[in-house]
């Protein structure tokens, strides 16, 4: 079975936040997983979806085939750590810890093709014509009286005030 590995090295997300969506997509197949990854609201779910693209692009490039890439292997490993200090009460400091991560993602050709459950569609920008963009006129636009109003409102309005 033929193999592609692609790294990220020193994202700036803990480990441990990067894990949580790194073990959602292990084992799927890469339209399942990019449709994972585009949902989630964490953090991390973009630069791993940056991951899984150039993954993808890289095996497109050795040869392989995209429909039957699914991830075998995905792995979130520490990085260096930034050491800082929080000034405290009374001449003290609390160390602040801020994590890094190493992402790697091996993607592996499966047996069979995998059948599309999800149709990922880009986002389609709308452009507004000319005649949108202007405001219409103050004669334009239609104003509602009372009486064109029906029910209750009809009747409110035709009382004559006091």
């Amino acid at each position: 079975m033929k193999q592609q590995l692609a790294q990220l090295n020193y994202l700036k997300i803990s480990p441990r936040k990067v894990r949580l969506i790194a073990n959602t997509i292990r084992g799927l197949s890469i339209r399942e997983a990019e449709a994972q990854l585009l949902l989630r609201v964490q953090r991390s779910a973009k630069p791993l979806l940056k991951l899984l693209r150039s993954a993808v692009a890289n095996a497109r490039n050795n040869k392989l085939d995209a429909a039957r890439l699914f991830i075998s292997d995905i792995r979130v490993n520490p990085g260096p750590m930034l050491k800082r200090i929080l000034p405290r009460a009374q001449g003290r400091a609390t160390p602040i810890h801020k994590k890094m991560s190493h992402v790697s993602v091996v993607l592996q050709e499966a047996e069979g093709a995998f059948k599309d459950r999800f149709v990922i569609n880009p986002p389609v920008k709308k452009t507004k014509t000319k005649k949108e963009r202007v405001r219409p006129k103050a004669e334009e636009t239609k104003k509602v009286t009372p009486k064109e109003k029906g029910g209750f409102f009809r009747r409110l309005f035709r009382r004559q005030a006091v």
